[in-house]
Formats: structure tokens, sequence, C-alpha cells
């Protein structure tokens, strides 16, 4: 009899890790990795930042190259959805496969009875309606999306078009970015590098200030407007289209991002031109496809503070949301470290797991003491590039009931920010900061100080640098 394998669900930077993490420990039984792209894992916060830029090509993203994973002995099933889990048989149900055929898709291929599952199937960009039928409104959360997306800004403005870039050098388009979070940001600064006419619009005035406060956003503002975006405030009420050629054929082309309650921001103005659109309006959880009512699936796919979802079944990633230890709560961070060090965490978890019922298939039968499940307690960290400006943070910024920030040069754009919850300090923001004296003030977030004691401090580690 074959033995049963452990499926990873996700061939993401978090399903990586997981697989790799599983080897390790010991898995000698069978492991799939399926992904629902074709591609190779790849590395996503390049997606908008140097691939978008056209600084890097693909290959630089891969996390790992074929040759580097053959050591793995991995089913590779790429270009595979998981359409459903049976969470009490562990059987996932598959549909597609790069290089498989329909009618070879048998019905062992399509359904796998696993030892254990780790889904790690993150996040997909949210859209608005019908804009997947108008020409030249894109999202940004895959490898294919980004490449369409730079080859269109690398077509040239259209003529006429009268936008800041196209008058400097003729070759800028109109891009409007909807959404003003991290991605939008952070694809304005590419765009405005290269040169094109680029109109950021948010729900909220402050570009990023769910994330990491008013001040700190107000500070990003002002880059972007010092770099030429303009930033306006609404809500996205409609496209306005043109025919894609003269017979009429395809999908219509966009012109214009329709504001509702007449926009603001200077100017205001309900029409905003465009050649492109770019929607950055946040993501949902990748959980649709689980069904099983033995799964929570409220805002990611609900764990326990050992990142299990049930019994043999674990999350890691972006699509997680497990009980911190730390923090008291259900969490889901869409954070890059957090992938990775998740991604581990619930593989050593599974192995302890299933060690208990079979410790050959999982090396523990080698006189090696017994590994017991650890929670995943980790302190949160994400940074963002725009222009020459790094952001960097650690533990929780976005929830904050009260906020300080101190800014060291405006000019610079240089600031510290401290995030406090319930009388403590959850945690802290730099720009502009050098990363060593940022990563000395981890320890005042890692178990949360009191927000006096915190305060204090950061203003020692402020004075002192």
């Amino acid at each position: 009899m074959t033995a049963r394998p452990i499926a990873v669900v996700g061939a993401s930077a978090a399903g990586l890790a997981a697989a790799e993490a599983l080897r390790r420990g010991g898995w000698r039984g069978p492991l799939t990795l399926i992904g629902d792209e074709p591609h190779l894992p790849y590395d996503r916060p390049p997606l908008s930042k140097q691939l978008l830029h056209g600084a890097w090509e693909p290959d630089r993203l891969l996390l790992r190259t074929a040759e580097q994973l053959a050591p793995l002995d991995l089913d590779l099933r790429l270009g595979t959805r998981a359409t459903g889990l049976d969470v009490a048989t562990r059987t996932l149900t598959l549909d597609g496969g790069v290089g498989v055929p329909p009618l070879e898709q048998g019905r062992e291929w399509r359904r796998l009875a696993c030892a254990g599952v780790i889904i790690a199937t993150g996040v997909a960009a949210r859209t608005l309606p019908g804009a997947d039928r108008i020409a030249g409104v894109h999202t940004l959360r895959t490898l294919d999306e980004a490449l369409a997306l730079r080859g269109e800004l690398g077509k040239g403005g259209t003529p006429g078009s009268g936008g800041a870039a196209a008058g400097e050098g003729g070759g800028g388009r109109r891009l409007v970015i909807v959404g003003n979070g991290v991605l939008g940001c952070e694809a304005a600064a590419v765009a405005r590098e290269l040169g094109h006419d680029v109109t950021l619009v948010g729900i909220e005035a402050t570009p990023m200030a769910a994330a990491v406060g008013t001040e700190i956003g107000e500070l990003l503002a002002e880059e972007h407007r010092a770099r030429g975006v303009r930033l306006r405030t609404g809500a996205v009420e409609g496209f306005e289209t043109a025919p894609a050629d003269p017979a009429g054929t395809g999908d219509p082309r966009v012109t214009a991002v329709r504001l509702a309650n007449g926009g603001a921001g200077g100017g205001g103005g309900t029409r905003l031109p465009a050649d492109l659109v770019l929607l950055a309006i946040g993501s949902r959880p990748a959980v649709e496809w689980l069904a099983d009512p033995a799964l929570d699936t409220i805002d990611g796919l609900r764990c326990d503070a050992y990142c299990a979802a049930a019994p043999g079944i674990y999350a890691a990633g972006d699509v997680a949301r497990w009980d911190h230890p730390v923090h008291g709560r259900p969490l889901r961070f869409e954070h890059r470290m957090n992938a990775t060090e998740q991604g581990m965490a619930a593989a050593r978890n599974l192995l302890a797991e299933l060690a208990a019922t079979d410790p050959a298939a999982t090396g523990a039968g080698d006189g090696a003491p017994a590994q017991e499940r650890r929670p995943f307690a980790p302190v949160p960290y994400f940074w963002s590039d725009q222009y020459g400006l790094k952001l960097q943070a650690y533990g929780l910024t976005a929830g904050a009931d009260r906020v300080e920030t101190t800014v060291l040069d405006r000019a610079e754009r240089r600031a510290l920010a401290l995030y406090g919850r319930d009388g403590r300090a959850v945690g802290v923001l730099a720009a502009g900061i050098p990363p060593r004296q940022l990563r000395a003030l981890r320890a005042v977030v890692a178990t949360p100080l009191p927000w006096e004691e915190a305060r204090e401090r950061i203003g020692a580690a402020t004075a002192a640098g």
C-alpha cells in the first residue's frame, strides 16, 4: 500500500518553507506541493517594485530553481487548483495541472488522500464589478499580472494625453491607481520613477493611514506630492471606456475613472482620464474552496496557536488567522517574513502531531527525542520601499488605539512611531532610519511593554541616534 503524502497547498513562500521544513524535520513519505500558477515558487514583494520597474526579470524572483528543488523529491503539481478538502479523511480534490491533459486526469489524480495538509494559498486581489472585461484595468498580485502591467506601461502614452510625464518625454502614460494602501503607494512610486503621469485615489485622504497611522501617512503623502503624484479622495463610481478598435471587437478600453460624490483632494471633479488603471483595493484570503463546515473561514482560515485548523490540517502565511499567544487574539498577517516563519512552524507542528501515530514516517523512530508542538508567537515585521524611502516596522501597527509619532527630519521624511493598544506598546515603525537602530527597538514590542516604559525606551534610543 502506497503511503499517504503530506500535501502543501500553495506553491508560495509559505508553502515552499513548509515543504523544506518537512524534509528537514524527517518526513520520509511522499510530499506533494500544489500551486495554481504554472510557475515555480517565486517572491511576491518585488512584483510591485523591482519587477514592475524593469530592474529585475522573472527568473530573479524564483525562490528555488528546479535543480534546487530536486533534493526535496516533490510531487510538484503546478497549474493545479485545490477545489475541495474533506477534513475528516484529509482528502483533497484537485483540478487542472501543467502538462496533464484533462482526459488523463483520472479519479486518482483528482483526489488526493493525505496524511496531513498544510494550506498556504495566500490571498487574491480584490477587484470591482465588470473590471475584468475592460482592457487596461489591472490588478497586481501574481507574476503574470505584474508582467502584463509592466508591458502596458512600456507602450508609451496616448497621443495628446497631456499628462505631466508625457509632456516631458512623450512616453508617459496616464495611470490611475485606485487604493492608497501599501501596494498602491509602491506602484505609484515606481510609475513616477518611470516617468508616468500618476493619480492615486483612496477612500481615506491619507495614504496607508490604516496600516501606519495618520502622521506617518502624511509624511508619505508629502513625498508622493513632491514627486508629482496627484492624490485624490473618493470612491470609484465606474469607468468610462472606448471601443478597443474601429471594428468594435474585443473588450472596450478604459479612458477614465469616475469618482462618486465629486471626489476631493485638490481640484475636485469626478472624471480622471486614464490610459491604465491599477486596482489596489486590498485582498481576500483564498479560502473559497474550503467548504467543509469543520473549518472556520471568516477572514482567513482560523487556526489555534499551533497553526492547526483541524487534526492534521494546518495553515501558514497570508491565509492563516491564528491565535497569537502573546497578543491574546486571532491575527492574520500579509507579511513576507511571516509567511516563511509560519510555514516552518506549521510543518514542525504537523510533524509533531503525526509522530504520535507514525514515528517512522516522520523520522522520530531513529532514537531522536520526540518533538512537541510549539505555539507560533512571532514578532511581526514588514517593510515598504517608496522612492528612496524605506519604512520598517516591528509588531502591530494596524488597529492601534494610540499612536505617538516623532518626526526627526521632515525634509528627509525621517520619523519614528510607537503604536499602543490597551495600555501597552504593540508596534514600532521607522521611516528613513538605519535598520540597526530599528532592530534595537524590537524588544520594546516583542513582549509588549507598558506604554510609558516603552515611550522612555523609544526616547532614549532616539536621543542616542
